[in-house]
Protein backbone atom coordinates (compact mmCIF):
# COMPACT_ATOMS: atom_id res chain seq x y z
CA UNK A 1 0.00 0.00 0.00
CA UNK A 2 2.82 2.42 0.80
CA UNK A 3 4.56 1.78 -2.50
CA UNK A 4 1.27 2.28 -4.34
CA UNK A 5 0.84 5.66 -2.70
CA UNK A 6 4.40 6.66 -3.55
CA UNK A 7 3.98 5.52 -7.11
CA UNK A 8 0.92 7.58 -7.91
CA UNK A 9 2.00 10.61 -5.80
CA UNK A 10 -1.56 11.27 -4.66
CA UNK A 11 -3.02 11.15 -8.15
CA UNK A 12 -4.64 8.48 -10.26
CA UNK A 13 -6.96 5.58 -9.54
CA UNK A 14 -6.00 2.76 -7.19
CA UNK A 15 -8.01 -0.41 -6.56
CA UNK A 16 -6.95 -2.75 -3.76
CA UNK A 17 -8.16 -6.26 -4.54
CA UNK A 18 -8.52 -9.30 -2.31
CA UNK A 19 -9.63 -12.87 -3.07
CA UNK A 20 -11.32 -15.25 -0.63
CA UNK A 21 -11.63 -18.92 -1.51
CA UNK A 22 -15.07 -20.45 -1.09
CA UNK A 23 -18.64 -19.57 -1.98
CA UNK A 24 -20.23 -16.20 -1.41
CA UNK A 25 -23.11 -17.71 0.58
CA UNK A 26 -20.72 -19.10 3.18
CA UNK A 27 -18.06 -16.35 3.03
CA UNK A 28 -20.27 -13.26 3.05
CA UNK A 29 -19.36 -12.23 6.59
CA UNK A 30 -15.65 -12.89 6.01
CA UNK A 31 -15.76 -10.78 2.85
CA UNK A 32 -17.21 -7.85 4.77
CA UNK A 33 -14.58 -8.21 7.51
CA UNK A 34 -11.82 -8.38 4.89
CA UNK A 35 -13.08 -5.20 3.27
CA UNK A 36 -13.13 -3.43 6.64
CA UNK A 37 -9.56 -4.59 7.39
CA UNK A 38 -8.32 -3.36 4.01
CA UNK A 39 -9.96 0.03 4.52
CA UNK A 40 -8.37 0.29 7.97
CA UNK A 41 -4.95 -0.53 6.49
CA UNK A 42 -5.43 2.06 3.74
CA UNK A 43 -6.37 4.68 6.33
CA UNK A 44 -3.23 3.87 8.34
CA UNK A 45 -1.07 4.27 5.23
CA UNK A 46 -3.02 7.31 4.04
CA UNK A 47 -3.78 5.58 0.77
CA UNK A 48 -6.75 6.82 -1.23
CA UNK A 49 -8.14 3.82 -3.07
CA UNK A 50 -11.18 1.69 -3.72
CA UNK A 51 -11.52 -1.76 -2.18
CA UNK A 52 -12.72 -4.75 -4.17
CA UNK A 53 -13.17 -8.14 -2.44
CA UNK A 54 -14.01 -11.18 -4.58
CA UNK A 55 -15.15 -14.58 -3.30
CA UNK A 56 -14.23 -17.38 -5.69
CA UNK A 57 -13.93 -21.14 -5.51
CA UNK A 58 -10.37 -20.87 -6.81
CA UNK A 59 -7.68 -18.27 -6.11
CA UNK A 60 -6.57 -18.08 -9.73
CA UNK A 61 -10.12 -17.54 -10.97
CA UNK A 62 -10.61 -14.80 -8.39
CA UNK A 63 -7.49 -12.94 -9.55
CA UNK A 64 -8.66 -13.33 -13.14
CA UNK A 65 -12.03 -11.84 -12.22
CA UNK A 66 -10.32 -8.86 -10.60
CA UNK A 67 -8.14 -8.24 -13.66
CA UNK A 68 -11.13 -8.35 -15.97
CA UNK A 69 -13.87 -6.60 -14.01
CA UNK A 70 -12.28 -4.15 -11.55
CA UNK A 71 -13.16 -0.51 -12.23
CA UNK A 72 -15.98 1.08 -14.18
CA UNK A 73 -15.85 2.46 -17.71
CA UNK A 74 -13.01 4.93 -18.07
CA UNK A 75 -12.20 4.53 -14.36
CA UNK A 76 -10.45 1.25 -14.98
CA UNK A 77 -6.97 0.14 -14.05
CA UNK A 78 -4.24 -0.24 -16.69
CA UNK A 79 -1.56 -1.76 -14.43
CA UNK A 80 -1.35 -4.62 -11.94
CA UNK A 81 1.03 -4.57 -8.95
CA UNK A 82 1.86 -7.80 -7.15
CA UNK A 83 4.68 -9.24 -5.05
CA UNK A 84 7.26 -11.83 -6.01
CA UNK A 85 6.62 -15.31 -4.48
CA UNK A 86 9.87 -15.45 -2.55
CA UNK A 87 9.31 -18.92 -1.01
CA UNK A 88 8.25 -20.74 -4.17
CA UNK A 89 11.28 -23.07 -4.04
CA UNK A 90 10.56 -24.18 -0.47
CA UNK A 91 6.86 -24.72 -1.12
CA UNK A 92 5.80 -28.32 -1.76
CA UNK A 93 2.64 -27.07 -3.45
CA UNK A 94 3.33 -25.63 -6.95
CA UNK A 95 -0.05 -23.88 -7.05
CA UNK A 96 1.39 -20.62 -5.67
CA UNK A 97 3.98 -20.03 -8.37
CA UNK A 98 1.71 -21.44 -11.08
CA UNK A 99 -0.91 -18.86 -10.11
CA UNK A 100 1.81 -16.23 -10.36
CA UNK A 101 2.70 -17.23 -13.94
CA UNK A 102 -0.94 -17.46 -14.98
CA UNK A 103 -1.45 -13.91 -13.67
CA UNK A 104 1.38 -12.76 -15.93
CA UNK A 105 -0.31 -14.40 -18.91
CA UNK A 106 -3.70 -12.89 -18.06
CA UNK A 107 -2.38 -9.34 -17.64
CA UNK A 108 -0.62 -9.67 -21.01
CA UNK A 109 -3.84 -10.90 -22.63
CA UNK A 110 -5.71 -7.93 -21.09
CA UNK A 111 -3.06 -5.49 -22.45
CA UNK A 112 -2.25 -4.30 -18.94
CA UNK A 113 1.16 -3.48 -17.52
CA UNK A 114 2.50 -5.70 -14.75
CA UNK A 115 4.72 -4.59 -11.87
CA UNK A 116 6.30 -7.28 -9.67
CA UNK A 117 8.04 -6.13 -6.49
CA UNK A 118 10.71 -8.35 -4.94
CA UNK A 119 11.30 -8.10 -1.17
CA UNK A 120 8.32 -5.80 -0.84
CA UNK A 121 8.70 -5.88 2.97
CA UNK A 122 11.98 -3.96 2.67
CA UNK A 123 10.42 -1.12 0.64
CA UNK A 124 10.23 2.22 2.52
CA UNK A 125 7.00 3.30 4.17
CA UNK A 126 5.38 6.68 3.70
CA UNK A 127 6.98 7.87 6.93
CA UNK A 128 10.53 7.07 5.75
CA UNK A 129 12.71 9.46 3.81
CA UNK A 130 15.52 7.92 1.80
CA UNK A 131 18.81 9.75 1.69
CA UNK A 132 20.86 10.42 -1.38
CA UNK A 133 21.00 7.37 -3.55
CA UNK A 134 20.04 6.12 -6.98
CA UNK A 135 17.12 4.54 -8.76
CA UNK A 136 18.70 2.35 -11.41
CA UNK A 137 16.81 1.49 -14.59
CA UNK A 138 18.10 -1.40 -16.70
CA UNK A 139 16.60 -0.78 -20.10
CA UNK A 140 17.28 -4.07 -21.85
CA UNK A 141 14.16 -4.22 -24.01
CA UNK A 142 12.22 -1.21 -25.32
CA UNK A 143 8.72 -1.56 -23.86
CA UNK A 144 7.19 1.80 -24.75
CA UNK A 145 8.83 3.80 -21.95
CA UNK A 146 7.26 2.36 -18.80
CA UNK A 147 10.67 1.83 -17.23
CA UNK A 148 11.48 5.54 -17.56
CA UNK A 149 8.08 6.76 -16.43
CA UNK A 150 7.99 4.86 -13.13
CA UNK A 151 11.15 6.43 -11.57
CA UNK A 152 9.88 9.86 -12.60
CA UNK A 153 6.60 9.21 -10.76
CA UNK A 154 8.38 7.88 -7.68
CA UNK A 155 10.60 10.96 -7.43
CA UNK A 156 7.51 13.14 -7.10
CA UNK A 157 6.99 11.65 -3.65
CA UNK A 158 8.94 12.91 -0.65
CA UNK A 159 10.30 9.41 0.12
CA UNK A 160 12.22 9.15 -3.17
CA UNK A 161 12.76 12.87 -3.87
CA UNK A 162 16.49 12.87 -3.05
CA UNK A 163 17.26 9.88 -5.25
CA UNK A 164 18.95 10.32 -8.59
CA UNK A 165 17.99 8.39 -11.68
CA UNK A 166 20.45 6.30 -13.66
CA UNK A 167 19.64 4.51 -16.89
CA UNK A 168 21.71 1.54 -18.03
CA UNK A 169 21.35 0.04 -21.46
CA UNK A 170 23.01 -3.14 -22.66
CA UNK A 171 25.09 -3.24 -25.84
CA UNK A 172 26.64 -6.14 -27.68
CA UNK A 173 30.19 -6.13 -28.94
CA UNK A 174 29.21 -5.19 -32.49
CA UNK A 175 27.08 -2.20 -31.35
CA UNK A 176 28.29 1.39 -31.44
CA UNK A 177 28.25 2.19 -27.72
CA UNK A 178 29.18 5.87 -28.14
CA UNK A 179 26.36 6.50 -30.60
CA UNK A 180 23.88 4.59 -28.43
CA UNK A 181 24.74 6.80 -25.45
CA UNK A 182 24.32 9.99 -27.49
CA UNK A 183 20.95 8.87 -28.87
CA UNK A 184 19.67 7.95 -25.42
CA UNK A 185 20.84 11.24 -23.92
CA UNK A 186 19.05 13.16 -26.68
CA UNK A 187 15.89 11.11 -26.09
CA UNK A 188 15.94 11.91 -22.37
CA UNK A 189 16.56 15.58 -23.12
CA UNK A 190 13.40 15.75 -25.24
CA UNK A 191 11.46 13.94 -22.52
CA UNK A 192 12.80 16.43 -19.96
CA UNK A 193 14.07 13.62 -17.74
CA UNK A 194 17.09 14.28 -15.56
CA UNK A 195 19.04 11.03 -15.59
CA UNK A 196 22.57 9.77 -16.04
CA UNK A 197 23.14 7.41 -18.96
CA UNK A 198 25.57 4.52 -19.08
CA UNK A 199 26.03 1.91 -21.78
CA UNK A 200 27.18 -1.48 -20.51
CA UNK A 201 28.85 -3.87 -22.94
CA UNK A 202 28.17 -7.54 -22.42
CA UNK A 203 30.89 -9.75 -23.82
CA UNK A 204 29.78 -12.94 -25.51
CA UNK A 205 31.98 -15.19 -23.40
CA UNK A 206 32.00 -18.94 -23.44
CA UNK A 207 29.43 -20.65 -21.26
CA UNK A 208 30.98 -21.17 -17.85
CA UNK A 209 30.96 -24.38 -15.85
CA UNK A 210 28.89 -22.61 -13.18
CA UNK A 211 26.15 -21.88 -15.72
CA UNK A 212 26.25 -25.46 -16.98
CA UNK A 213 26.00 -26.85 -13.46
CA UNK A 214 23.19 -24.47 -12.46
CA UNK A 215 21.16 -25.50 -15.51
CA UNK A 216 21.76 -29.16 -14.75
CA UNK A 217 20.60 -28.77 -11.14
CA UNK A 218 17.48 -26.96 -12.34
CA UNK A 219 16.57 -29.72 -14.80
CA UNK A 220 17.38 -32.50 -12.32
CA UNK A 221 15.08 -30.91 -9.74
CA UNK A 222 12.28 -30.64 -12.27
CA UNK A 223 12.80 -34.22 -13.45
CA UNK A 224 12.91 -35.56 -9.90
CA UNK A 225 9.61 -33.88 -9.04
CA UNK A 226 8.04 -35.41 -12.14
CA UNK A 227 9.33 -38.89 -11.22
CA UNK A 228 8.01 -38.54 -7.67
CA UNK A 229 4.60 -37.61 -9.04
CA UNK A 230 4.60 -40.47 -11.55
CA UNK A 231 5.72 -43.05 -9.01
CA UNK A 232 2.87 -42.06 -6.71
CA UNK A 233 0.37 -42.41 -9.54
CA UNK A 234 1.80 -45.71 -10.68
CA UNK A 235 1.67 -47.01 -7.11
CA UNK A 236 -2.04 -46.23 -6.85
CA UNK A 237 -2.70 -47.87 -10.21
CA UNK A 238 -0.75 -50.96 -9.18
CA UNK A 239 -2.71 -51.41 -5.95
CA UNK A 240 -5.97 -50.94 -7.81
CA UNK A 241 -5.02 -53.49 -10.51
CA UNK A 242 -3.97 -56.05 -7.90
CA UNK A 243 -7.24 -55.59 -6.04
CA UNK A 244 -9.30 -55.93 -9.22
CA UNK A 245 -7.44 -59.07 -10.32
CA UNK A 246 -7.80 -60.66 -6.90
CA UNK A 247 -11.53 -60.01 -6.79
CA UNK A 248 -12.07 -61.45 -10.27
CA UNK A 249 -9.92 -64.47 -9.42
CA UNK A 250 -11.88 -65.17 -6.22
CA UNK A 251 -15.16 -64.72 -8.09
CA UNK A 252 -14.18 -67.25 -10.79
CA UNK A 253 -12.89 -69.65 -8.18
CA UNK A 254 -16.09 -69.54 -6.15
CA UNK A 255 -18.15 -70.28 -9.26
CA UNK A 256 -16.15 -73.36 -10.35
CA UNK A 257 -15.29 -74.91 -6.99
CA UNK A 258 -17.55 -77.18 -4.89
CA UNK A 259 -15.62 -77.16 -1.63
CA UNK A 260 -16.18 -74.57 1.04
CA UNK A 261 -13.37 -72.12 1.62
CA UNK A 262 -12.96 -70.85 5.12
CA UNK A 263 -10.85 -67.71 5.57
CA UNK A 264 -8.52 -67.79 8.56
CA UNK A 265 -8.94 -64.09 9.29
CA UNK A 266 -11.95 -61.92 8.52
CA UNK A 267 -11.85 -58.14 8.54
CA UNK A 268 -13.97 -56.36 11.12
CA UNK A 269 -14.38 -53.29 8.90
CA UNK A 270 -14.53 -52.56 5.18
CA UNK A 271 -11.10 -50.87 5.28
CA UNK A 272 -9.42 -53.97 6.74
CA UNK A 273 -11.07 -56.12 4.04
CA UNK A 274 -9.73 -53.97 1.21
CA UNK A 275 -6.28 -53.84 2.82
CA UNK A 276 -6.19 -57.63 3.17
CA UNK A 277 -7.11 -58.07 -0.48
CA UNK A 278 -4.22 -55.90 -1.57
CA UNK A 279 -1.78 -57.62 0.84
CA UNK A 280 -2.69 -61.28 0.57
CA UNK A 281 -3.00 -61.62 -3.21
CA UNK A 282 0.40 -61.33 -4.87
CA UNK A 283 0.09 -62.96 -8.26
CA UNK A 284 -2.76 -65.02 -9.58
CA UNK A 285 -0.42 -67.07 -11.81
CA UNK A 286 2.07 -68.11 -9.11
CA UNK A 287 0.13 -68.00 -5.84
CA UNK A 288 -3.42 -68.81 -4.85
CA UNK A 289 -5.06 -67.82 -1.59
CA UNK A 290 -7.14 -70.67 -0.17
CA UNK A 291 -7.41 -72.55 3.06
CA UNK A 292 -9.82 -75.50 3.22
CA UNK A 293 -10.33 -76.68 6.82
CA UNK A 294 -12.26 -79.83 5.80
CA UNK A 295 -9.71 -80.93 3.10
CA UNK A 296 -6.78 -82.85 4.61
CA UNK A 297 -4.53 -83.13 1.57
CA UNK A 298 -3.34 -80.54 -0.92
CA UNK A 299 -2.74 -81.63 -4.50
CA UNK A 300 0.67 -81.19 -6.13
CA UNK A 301 -0.73 -78.62 -8.58
CA UNK A 302 -2.07 -76.37 -5.78
CA UNK A 303 0.26 -74.03 -3.91
CA UNK A 304 -0.65 -72.58 -0.52
CA UNK A 305 1.24 -69.39 0.45
CA UNK A 306 0.73 -67.21 3.49
CA UNK A 307 1.43 -63.52 2.88
CA UNK A 308 2.09 -61.04 5.64
CA UNK A 309 2.46 -57.30 5.35
CA UNK A 310 6.24 -57.42 5.88
CA UNK A 311 6.72 -60.10 3.23
CA UNK A 312 4.60 -58.19 0.75
CA UNK A 313 6.53 -54.94 1.23
CA UNK A 314 9.86 -56.76 0.99
CA UNK A 315 8.86 -58.48 -2.25
CA UNK A 316 7.58 -55.24 -3.81
CA UNK A 317 10.71 -53.31 -2.85
CA UNK A 318 12.87 -56.08 -4.33
CA UNK A 319 11.01 -55.87 -7.63
CA UNK A 320 11.17 -52.09 -7.71
CA UNK A 321 14.84 -51.66 -6.76
CA UNK A 322 16.27 -52.18 -10.30
CA UNK A 323 13.82 -49.67 -11.79
CA UNK A 324 14.48 -47.15 -9.02
CA UNK A 325 18.23 -47.49 -9.28
CA UNK A 326 18.01 -47.14 -13.05
CA UNK A 327 15.88 -43.98 -12.73
CA UNK A 328 18.32 -42.43 -10.27
CA UNK A 329 21.27 -43.40 -12.46
CA UNK A 330 19.61 -41.79 -15.47
CA UNK A 331 18.80 -38.71 -13.43
CA UNK A 332 22.42 -38.04 -12.50
CA UNK A 333 23.80 -38.91 -15.92
CA UNK A 334 21.47 -36.59 -17.83
CA UNK A 335 22.78 -33.65 -19.82
CA UNK A 336 21.10 -30.25 -19.74
CA UNK A 337 19.16 -28.95 -22.69
CA UNK A 338 21.23 -26.54 -24.77
CA UNK A 339 18.38 -24.05 -25.06
CA UNK A 340 18.09 -23.93 -21.26
CA UNK A 341 21.87 -23.53 -21.00
CA UNK A 342 21.79 -20.48 -23.28
CA UNK A 343 18.94 -18.89 -21.33
CA UNK A 344 20.67 -19.57 -18.03
CA UNK A 345 23.89 -18.13 -19.47
CA UNK A 346 22.09 -14.90 -20.39
CA UNK A 347 20.46 -14.67 -16.93
CA UNK A 348 23.75 -15.31 -15.11
CA UNK A 349 25.77 -12.80 -17.16
CA UNK A 350 23.09 -10.10 -16.90
CA UNK A 351 22.81 -10.68 -13.15
CA UNK A 352 26.57 -10.29 -12.77
CA UNK A 353 26.49 -6.95 -14.59
CA UNK A 354 23.46 -5.65 -12.65
CA UNK A 355 24.88 -6.67 -9.26
CA UNK A 356 28.23 -5.11 -10.12
CA UNK A 357 26.66 -1.75 -11.03
CA UNK A 358 23.49 -1.52 -8.93
CA UNK A 359 23.90 -3.56 -5.77
CA UNK A 360 23.91 -0.41 -3.64
CA UNK A 361 20.96 1.28 -5.37
CA UNK A 362 17.80 2.08 -3.45
CA UNK A 363 15.69 0.51 -6.21
CA UNK A 364 16.44 -1.46 -9.37
CA UNK A 365 13.98 -1.62 -12.27
CA UNK A 366 14.29 -4.42 -14.81
CA UNK A 367 12.44 -5.62 -17.87
CA UNK A 368 10.44 -8.73 -17.09
CA UNK A 369 10.67 -11.42 -19.78
CA UNK A 370 7.45 -13.12 -20.78
CA UNK A 371 6.55 -16.66 -19.68
CA UNK A 372 6.99 -19.56 -22.12
CA UNK A 373 4.13 -20.56 -24.39
CA UNK A 374 4.60 -24.19 -23.37
CA UNK A 375 3.43 -24.57 -19.77
CA UNK A 376 5.87 -27.43 -19.28
CA UNK A 377 8.68 -24.86 -18.97
CA UNK A 378 7.02 -22.76 -16.25
CA UNK A 379 9.31 -24.02 -13.50
CA UNK A 380 12.41 -23.29 -15.58
CA UNK A 381 11.05 -19.79 -16.18
CA UNK A 382 10.85 -19.22 -12.42
CA UNK A 383 14.44 -20.46 -12.07
CA UNK A 384 15.66 -18.02 -14.73
CA UNK A 385 13.95 -15.11 -12.97
CA UNK A 386 15.37 -16.22 -9.62
CA UNK A 387 18.89 -16.23 -11.07
CA UNK A 388 18.32 -12.82 -12.67
CA UNK A 389 17.25 -11.30 -9.31
CA UNK A 390 19.88 -13.00 -7.15
CA UNK A 391 21.90 -10.67 -4.94
CA UNK A 392 19.56 -7.67 -5.34
CA UNK A 393 17.52 -6.21 -2.48
CA UNK A 394 14.72 -4.00 -3.83
CA UNK A 395 13.73 -4.91 -7.37
CA UNK A 396 10.75 -3.93 -9.50
CA UNK A 397 10.15 -6.10 -12.55
CA UNK A 398 8.21 -4.29 -15.24
CA UNK A 399 6.32 -5.83 -18.12
CA UNK A 400 4.50 -3.44 -20.42
CA UNK A 401 1.03 -4.11 -21.73
CA UNK A 402 1.92 -3.10 -25.30
CA UNK A 403 -0.11 0.12 -25.31
CA UNK A 404 2.21 2.42 -23.34
CA UNK A 405 3.81 5.11 -25.51
CA UNK A 406 5.91 8.00 -24.23
CA UNK A 407 6.87 10.59 -26.84
CA UNK A 408 8.57 13.97 -26.82
CA UNK A 409 5.13 15.55 -27.26
CA UNK A 410 3.76 14.19 -23.94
Amino acid sequence: LSFTTQLKAGKGLTIVGNVLEGTYLTKEEEAKKAEQNIKAAMAAERTKAFCHVVVSSDLRDGVSHLIQSAGLGGMKHNSVLMSWPGTWRQSNDPISWRNFIETIRETTAAHQALLVAKNVDSFPTNQDCLGEGTIDVWWVVHDGGMLMLLPFLLRQHKVWRKCKMRIFTVAQMDDNSIQMKKDLQMFLYHLRLDAAVEVVEMHDNDISAFTYEKTLVMEQRSQMLKQMHLSRTEREREIQSITDESRSSIRRKNQGATETVNLSQQASTMEDTQEDEAQLIHDKNTASYAAANDKPDVGPDRVHMTWTKDKLLTERNRSREPNTNMAVRDLFSMKPNQSNVRRMHTAVKLNEVVVNKSQGAHLVLLNMPGPPKNRGGDENYMEFLEVLLEGLNRVLLVRGGGREVITIYS
